[in-house]
């Protein structure tokens, strides 16, 4: 195909995919009658605008946690999100990443991440770190299963975290309390506070209409919050009330 054929090039990867669950690179590249390089090309684009997770050799569908409740791509406010988030990372750092959507978009950019060390709660984030093709030491809490949350919790989840020391934690919220902190329609509430006691940096991602929902269950007070990272529809007022209260927000702009 020649270039001006690169969209529908990729609109039919994308199909070929959804069909088959997997595609590698090789074959790729005999269907279309084009270079692995130009597949490649192809795969790195459509994962950046969150359409497919690459693996070594080729491309796998996105992992339950990166598609939307309606069966889309996660939107571009999560995208940005978690671009931002993975800026903050710095090499051989070792991280938390919790359960959730928003905090799931990063890991299509954790491969480029030299020396990474995460732990996770979540069998959708282990996954989709194991495709990678430069994965990273990937560590898991192990626990109860909660089906609510689709993570691991309880006492035993709680003893492995305290076992290490990280340098980042990686955590989304159902909403953002400006008086209170961040709140959740989950009632186990003891994993997300351990994570934030082991953590030296605490990262909490959340889209801007999560800001100012009410929920009764307090997760993580503002004291153990170091920064917000949202998108940048976040009301001025907002934004004074939480700068105020001494927290680092970033207010992503979609690219």
């Amino acid at each position: 195909m020649s270039k001006r054929n690169t969209p529908q090039r990729r609109h039919n990867i994308l199909s070929l995919l959804n069909e088959r669950g997997e595609v590698s690179v090789d074959e790729l590249a005999k269907r279309f009658d084009t270079s692995e390089v130009t597949v490649r090309k192809d795969l790195a684009a459509l994962e950046s605008n969150g359409l497919l997770l690459r693996r070594y050799g080729g491309a796998v569908t996105l992992p339950h946690e990166l598609i939307s409740d309606h069966g889309q791509p996660i939107s571009p406010y999560k995208l940005a999100i978690a671009k931002a988030g993975v800026a903050r990372i710095r090499e051989h750092a070792r991280i938390i990443i919790d359960s959730g959507s928003t905090t799931a978009a990063m890991i299509p950019q954790l491969g480029q991440q030299p020396g990474l060390v995460v732990m996770t709660n979540s069998l959708h984030v282990a996954s989709a770190l194991s495709e990678l093709e430069h994965e990273p030491v990937l560590l898991m809490t192990g626990g109860t299963w909660d089906p609510h949350s689709e993570s691991f919790q309880g006492q035993v989840a709680e003893q492995v975290l305290r076992s290490y020391d990280f340098d980042q934690l990686f955590i989304g919220a159902d909403g953002i309390d400006l008086n209170r902190g961040t709140t959740t329609f989950n009632e186990l509430l003891g994993l997300s506070r351990v994570m934030a006691e082991v953590s030296r940096e605490v990262i909490v991602m959340v889209e801007s209409d999560k800001v100012g929902r009410r929920i009764p269950n307090l997760e993580l007070p503002w004291g153990s919050v170091h920064t917000l990272i949202t998108d940048d529809r976040l009301a001025p007022e907002a934004r004074e009330q939480i700068e105020a209260r001494g927290i680092t927000l970033i207010c992503a702009a979609v690219s």
